[in-house]
């Protein structure tokens, strides 16, 4: 894949480094105030807070991050360790995911009148959304509530290392799906999906699950179809890495490895099979009309 040299996206949020509850998040006592004050400057106090000063900076902590987290500022994301080093290969990675972004931006401004970017958030660990916490065992995430796409670099690795399903394209797949959640929140499926919720069986619920994410995944192969046609960043296997991850993630493989045993009316995200014809049709029509899953008779 022909990435490199191209315009990376400015709706990068890193949180990189970040990780815990911030201490004292629920808020600062205002009653405690004159307590701590009396205690900070006896004698005791003092010689305590020095030994704190110095054994901040011997452990690399900003003494002034950690006094803010205490004293309950902030909005409870954790504090940024200044010391946080990524490596060579993440940065590249990062890179590579702002250049990824960019193109579907370039693309989606010209097939959505009045599209709005969503911005993707770079994190380690966990992560705090609006749609609440999350881990880095989630995997890549779209949240609805605030418009952003959430990503831990190493889940690339992860899909190399235990799905078997590496390769840039493959990566760039799983944002562009995910940039596919942020556009049916924009036409509004994602709220009347999400609306089922408690109204129907969750067997239907589920049902309806899956048509969205087929769905974003159709959405994912009309933004190649149009990225190649503008960009021609693909190269040859590209296309054989995106089906190969489709391929990877579909529910019937993954119970199939994690229990042994496959129950299609627990599935959210659709099988294999469905994920690789969903965006492959999207890829070879490039055609928005052809992704109604939600009225196909056969998925």
């Amino acid at each position: 894949m022909k990435w490199q040299g191209r315009r990376q996206s400015s709706n990068i949020e890193d949180r990189r480094g970040q990780g815990g509850p911030r201490v004292g998040a629920g808020g600062f006592n205002p009653l405690l105030i004159g307590p701590l004050l009396r205690i900070l400057f006896s004698k005791t106090g003092l010689i305590l807070v020095g030994v704190f000063l110095v054994g901040s900076v011997l452990l690399g902590y900003n003494p002034l991050n950690l006094i803010g987290g205490m004293l309950g500022g902030g909005g409870g994301q954790g504090f940024t360790s200044e010391n946080y080093a990524p490596s060579a290969e993440e940065e590249e990675m990062a890179t590579f995911a702002a250049t990824i972004l960019a193109d579907t931006e370039d693309v989606w401004n010209t097939q959505i009148q009045g599209y709005r970017e969503p911005t993707l958030v770079f994190f380690t660990g966990s992560v705090s959304s609006a749609c609440g916490s999350a881990s880095s065992a989630t995997g890549p995430f779209y949240c609805p509530a605030d418009e952003k796409l959430y990503l831990d670099l190493s889940f690339f690795q992860d899909m190399e290392t235990k799905l078997q399903a590496g390769g840039d394209f493959a990566y760039a797949y799983v944002i562009a799906h995910e940039v596919g959640h942020h556009i049916q929140k924009i036409m509004g499926i994602t709220d009347e999906v999400h609306n089922l919720r408690g109204r129907v069986s969750e067997k239907e619920y589920n049902q309806n699950s899956v048509r969205l994410e087929l769905q974003a995944d159709f959405l994912a192969g009309v933004w190649a179809h149009h990225s190649q046609q503008s960009a021609a960043m693909m190269e040859a296997g590209d296309l054989e890495e995106a089906l190969n991850a489709a391929n990877a993630i579909g529910d019937d493989r993954l119970q199939k490895q994690s229990t042994g045993r496959v129950v299609p009316d627990s599935f959210t995200h659709g099988t294999s099979a469905q994920r690789m014809k969903w965006f492959k049709k999207g890829f070879e029509t490039g055609d928005l009309r052809q992704g109604d899953t939600f009225s196909a008779d056969d998925l």
